[in-house]
């Protein structure tokens, strides 16, 4: 029956715009051909989010500008909360901003919040897991740092988070020391002592608990917190982690993936409503669905304007020699912000655009020159740098988010192939909140209709190179057992079940956060097979994975090749493999829980 004018604004204003197949029909294909349709949707409607999500993000944002603007204005003496032009450049309403932000971050309610990111009831984990002891946390050395060790959150852990989030919102109401000639501010910065205490504070609980450090967004916020202790050096030194951070992201960008993440982002843009634009994007739709000439050419440009105009605005000095790459940056993460990506890091390209006003437009005139101990400014920069680049050369070291390779198309992934005996036992032994991902798809769909948005999950994955190479892998992950028993569940799920927050970092559902799960659950040998992607360093063209069975370890490590995947098509799952070590050849045995 055909679907009237009515029924298609309703669709797509309330509901979901999903594909429309005979699920009995399609239900009996392979796993590459039940994802073929659904990549095709996606490239031509993406998720198919219904307009109304888009329109609770868009409050979502307005609600975080409103109450940055409450808990840095307002709470700050000598300033006029409706006179924007008076304070917007003022120092100490930056930094309120930052810890704010990381504060909002450190919660749950930035990134990766709400159903674009398979949240729904809750829409967030973080804040309702780390009040909670006995969740898992994931120490990033816990044989290397003292009082680390464990998997387990304690009450000290609990404390610790708690007192975290009190001292940052207590320093928001925090007034100015008083006036910083250097700084030109006669309302002055926020006391040393209260941002040492909350770095240590972070600091702390990062080394309990990795997770947390890279939820409030260390990388960016805790970096620039470390800028405030510089005095009147902090708007130079915040200058230059932003540099940072935009070069980095740019250089990660220097790959053969990122285009493919060109082409899945506008394809689930939500203002690109005609499908012809959408379709543009790729190579020839739908038997081609490979990145077009067009996604290439914005993945160049923008890769072009993050590399490039942070260093012309740096080098400005006021002026339309500022205001236009000023402009350039602000359109740029807007760009990012009305594309609602996967992830919805939302918040944080909103107050990238904030930064770029106060800082580059504010205090057009700070530079390199001005700084008064260039030295200590230049250690912390160019350590922050080195992490960057060792992210780059090292990406199993270090995670995507520290080493800046931000929407690169170039992750740590894993995919887990569960039987339905091992989700009993994950729902019945591990400490959350939010239940298992094919659970919450059911719950909002139905048992039978879960089945198209789990399988749009998939084409999302595949529609990115890993994924041809994550589903390939999947048949050699589950060799030996009857494939039909077996739910494939993106790590990203797993990892927002088991540990209350995911944002596309594989560093968080690796071989610690399976040992931590078999620890609890004790699967049985084959109940819990799980594909680990590497990253590809940007200095080789090939990508390393390993196999685990989480019973008994390792069984399988290999690499593919990037050349490989960028030339498949999303449902491909025939990627070459070479193998390096089997358990045939050399038995691994898993790593031990840490107690």
């Amino acid at each position: 029956m055909p679907r009237t004018r009515s029924s298609l604004c309703t669709m797509g204003f309330l509901q979901p715009d999903l594909p429309q197949i005979d699920i009995e029909e399609w239900s009996k294909g392979t796993r590459s051909e039940k994802i073929r349709p659904m990549a095709k949707h996606w490239a031509e409607v993406g998720f198919g989010t219904p307009v109304v999500m888009h329109l609770f993000y868009v409050g979502k944002i307005l609600l975080y500008i409103l109450f940055a603007w409450l808990l840095a204005v307002p709470t700050t003496r000598g300033l006029a909360f409706t006179d924007v032009m008076s304070w917007y450049a003022e120092p100490i309403v930056f930094e309120k901003v930052v810890l704010y932000t990381m504060l909002f971050e450190v919660i749950g309610l930035g990134c990766g919040f709400g159903p674009l990111n398979n949240r729904f009831n809750p829409p967030m984990g973080s804040i309702l897991y780390w009040l909670r002891p006995d969740t898992i946390r994931l120490p990033p050395w816990p044989r290397r740092v003292p009082a680390t060790k464990g998997t387990a959150r304690t009450l000290v852990d609990v404390a610790l988070y708690g007192l975290f989030l009190l001292v940052t919102f207590l320093t928001l109401f925090a007034d100015g020391t008083g006036p910083v000639p250097g700084l030109a501010t006669h309302v002055g910065l926020i006391p040393t002592w209260r941002i040492v205490l909350i770095l240590v504070l972070l600091g702390v609980l990062g080394l309990r608990d990795k997770v947390i450090f890279l939820a409030a967004r260390g990388e960016v916020y805790a970096s620039l917190a470390v800028t405030f202790l510089f005095g009147a050096d902090m708007v130079v030194a915040a200058k230059l982690v932003f540099l940072v951070i935009w070069i980095g992201a740019a250089t990660s960008k220097l790959n053969k993936h990122f285009p493919f993440v060109m082409s899945t982002m506008m394809s689930n843009n939500p203002l690109f409503r005609p499908r012809f634009i959408k379709r543009a994007f790729f190579e020839k739709f739908p038997e081609d669905l490979r990145p077009g000439r067009l996604s290439r050419v914005f993945a160049h440009v923008s890769t072009f304007v993050e590399m490039c105009v942070p260093i012309a605005l740096f080098v400005a000095h006021g002026g339309w020699w500022t205001a236009v790459p000023a402009a350039i940056m602000v359109l740029f993460h807007l760009g990012i912000l009305t594309a609602i990506p996967m992830g919805v890091p939302l918040e944080w390209n909103v107050f990238m655009i904030f930064g770029v006003l106060s800082l580059f437009v504010g205090h057009a005139h700070a530079g390199l020159t001005d700084l008064k101990h260039p030295v200590a400014v230049g250690i912390f920069i160019a350590f922050i740098a080195s992490i960057v680049i060792a992210g780059n050369l090292f990406p199993r070291k270090i995670s995507f988010l520290p080493g800046m390779r931000y929407y690169a198309g170039n992750w740590d992934t894993t995919l887990w192939c569960i039987k339905p005996s091992a989700d009993k036992k994950i729902a019945h032994n591990i400490v959350s909140i939010a239940s298992m991902p094919a659970a919450q798809l059911e719950k909002v769909y139905g048992k039978e209709r879960a089945q198209i948005p789990m399988y749009l999950g998939y084409a999302f994955r595949a529609m990115n190179t890993h994924g041809r190479a994550l589903f390939t892998l999947a048949h050699r992950a589950m060799a030996g057992e009857n494939e039909d028993d077996y739910v494939l569940t993106d790590g990203e799920r797993i990892c927002s079940t088991a540990i209350g927050w995911n944002f596309g970092d594989g560093h968080m559902h690796n071989e610690q956060l399976i040992a931590a799960m078999q620890q609890r659950c004790r699967f049985a040998p084959g109940e819990v097979r799980v594909v680990l992607l590497d990253a590809q360093p940007i200095h080789k063209q090939t990508q390393t994975y390993r196999l685990v069975d989480a019973a008994t370890g390792e069984f399988e490590r290999g690499i593919v090749k990037v050349s490989d995947m960028v030339t498949r098509q999303p449902w491909a799952d025939d990627v070459p493999v070479q193998v390096l070590s089997d358990a045939a050849e050399e038995p691994v045995e898993p790593e031990a829980p840490q107690a």
